[in-house]
């Protein structure tokens, strides 16, 4: 397929990003590319001017930031993967970078587009709901941070307002609390029909926090709130019990891959298969 007409810029800066943004009719950003090219060839997005923010390299990188790791919106999939901080402080999401798409992929798509496209059924979005991350995002009014919790409002919608831009995901570290993100798919480069992210903190045989978020699971990525409640202070043999409350306010879709109830049968499976994982390490 071939897209619609549009005009290009390549943005040298966030404020030249902003400034294009609010000049320019209908325009969109463009990071990697594998979200919104697809969406253009099927003439499902028709932007005016793409503005290209690939070249800013200042947004790219992971940095220590105390008690988070600050990573850059324009860091690759496959640098997020690889990068040394992310492995010792935030294993999860650094695992979870090297699960997206298959080497062309992670090599061109970026952490920040990733969020800002809101796809329910991407990796991303729910590893950092379950760390409880936050997004840092700037526009003509300056710089505000917007929690992991209100930052996906429905299918393919962010908080994320037209003019401004996402610079930096802060990531809680994960401590001494173990993790897991397991997802269920029919070829290897497939979406999740369902993905469980888990946090899982234990001490003394009792469970003391649990963080778990799904793929896949509604038109927006999901928190288990049922079952994180059921662990809270729970003995570790509590998990099959808890796991069994997984799907409770979930709204999964019926599609050619799966129906909602199975989906709903995956996420109780995956979940209690993930707290189990993150306990053990």
């Amino acid at each position: 397929m071939i897209p619609a007409g549009f005009d290009y810029e390549v943005a040298e800066s966030v404020d030249h990003a902003l400034e294009l943004l609010r000049t320019k009719e209908d325009a969109k950003l463009l990071a990697g590319g594998h979200s919104l090219i697809p969406l253009m060839k099927l003439r499902l997005a028709r932007p005016g001017t793409l503005v290209d923010i690939g070249r800013l390299t200042d947004l790219s990188g992971v940095r220590d930031g105390g008690d988070h790791l600050a990573i850059g919106a324009m860091t690759r999939h496959h640098d997020l993967n690889n990068d040394p901080l992310a492995k010792e402080h935030c294993p999860l999401i650094a695992y979870a970078a090297g699960l997206v798409g298959d080497p062309q992929v992670r090599h061109r798509g970026t952490i920040g587009g990733s969020l800002a496209h809101g796809d329910p059924a991407s990796d991303l979005p729910t590893i950092v709901l379950a760390l409880d991350a936050v997004i840092v995002a700037r526009g003509a009014g300056g710089e505000r941070t917007i929690d992991a919790r209100d930052f996906f409002n429905g299918f393919f919608d962010t908080a994320l307002a037209e003019d401004e831009v996402i610079t930096e995901i802060r990531v809680p570290k994960v401590g001494a609390a173990g993790w897991s993100y397991l997802k269920f798919r029919q070829r290897a480069l497939d979406w999740a029909t369902v993905g469980v992210a888990a946090v899982v903190g234990a001490s003394n045989g009792s469970i003391e926090g649990a963080r778990i978020a799904f793929t896949n699971m509604g038109q927006t990525p999901l928190r288990a709130s049922a079952t994180e409640a059921a662990l809270a202070g729970a003995p570790r043999d509590a998990v099959a019990a808890a796991a069994e409350k997984a799907d409770e306010g979930t709204d999964p879709p019926s599609d050619t891959w799966a129906t909602a109830d199975f989906r709903r049968h995956l996420a109780r499976v995956l979940t209690a298969r993930a707290v189990e994982e993150a306990l053990s390490r």
